[in-house]
This record gives structure tokens, C-alpha cells and sequence, in this order.
């Protein structure tokens, strides 16, 4: 069987778009830190000030991964002081952070077809029009896609008993 060569158009360049965010769990209202460098322990921190600014009557519990730029002094003595608790995740459990699940919906391919904004397989020419889908995407996650979202954001997950 002989295989074709398949060509992709791609951006020429380095840039970069970042993306750190905070997906409310009931309400799917999304917060977001976004840069053209990378993300890090400041970033996080700003998430933080964000986050204890539009939350500011509700208790608050951030979850994360074991990133390094997540798990260190100066995030949690900024998240002490706002009194915001950081729950971190098991090592290789991305499914159990709902704001993963939201990151796989925007990427994913089966929506190509049928909504612009999707990434998977799309070539942008300049960096700009890939920021804005980016940003329009993520500014309304409960509007347009609510339907199914609300089954990909839900909080029920799989319990396993441990066989030892």
C-alpha cells in the first residue's frame, strides 16, 4: 500500500499565544490570563488577583495540576492571602480539571465542520485572526455551546476501588 504525502499549509514564524485559565464549575464562566511569552508563577498569581476580584462572596477553590510554575512558595502564599484554596490533582489525571476538558473542546476536530471558531485543522495566515477565534471562544463558553458543553463540564466522574 503506498501512502500519499499530505501538505499542510502552516504560519510562518514563532509567535505565541498563552493560555492560562479558571472555568467556574456550575456556571461555566471562564477567566482567563493570557501573553505572548509563556506562562508562569506570575501568571498564576494574576489568575489569582483575577479570580478573588470577580469572586469576591463566594469561597474559592482553584484546582491544578502539578505544573512547577503552579506549585511553588509564591503561588501559595498569594493564594493564602487571598484566601483562595488550592486543590492539586493526582500526577497524569488532566480528565478531572474541568477547565482541561474545556482546552480539548476548543481543539477538537468534530466541531469543524460545523463551527468557525474551531482550531483542529485550521491554518490562519496571520497570528491576529487565530487570537481572536481564540479569545471569542473562550469569552462565552456557556452561550452558543451550552447544549454540549454541559455534558463535557459535568462533575461526575469515574470512581475506581483500588485493587490492593
Amino acid at each position: 500500500m503506498v501512502s500519499e504525502r499530505v501538505l499542510l499549509r502552516m504560519p510562518s514564524g514563532r509567535r505565541q499565544f498563552n493560555g492560562l485559565g479558571a472555568l467556574h464549575a456550575i456556571t461555566h464562566a471562564v477567566v482567563t490570563v493570557t501573553n505572548y511569552t509563556s506562562i508562569n508563577s506570575g501568571s498564576v498569581v494574576t489568575l489569582l488577583h483575577k479570580l478573588a476580584a470577580q469572586f469576591t462572596t463566594l469561597p474559592i477553590t482553584l484546582v491544578l495540576d502539578n505544573a512547577r510554575y503552579q506549585r511553588n512558595a509564591y503561588v501559595m502564599a498569594e493564594a493564602e492571602r487571598l484566601k483562595i484554596t488550592l486543590l492539586w490533582l493526582p500526577t497524569y489525571s488532566p480528565n478531572l480539571n474541568l477547565i482541561e476538558r474545556l482546552w480539548k473542546f476548543v481543539k477538537t476536530d468534530e466541531l469543524c465542520s460545523e463551527y468557525w471558531w474551531c482550531l483542529h485543522g485550521r491554518y490562519y495566515p496571520k497570528f491576529a485572526p487565530f487570537k481572536q477565534v481564540m479569545v471569542d471562544c473562550l469569552a462565552d463558553p456557556s452561550g452558543r455551546h451550552h447544549a454540549k458543553l454541559r455534558t463535557l463540564l459535568t462533575l461526575n466522574s469515574q470512581v475506581f476501588k483500588s485493587s490492593a
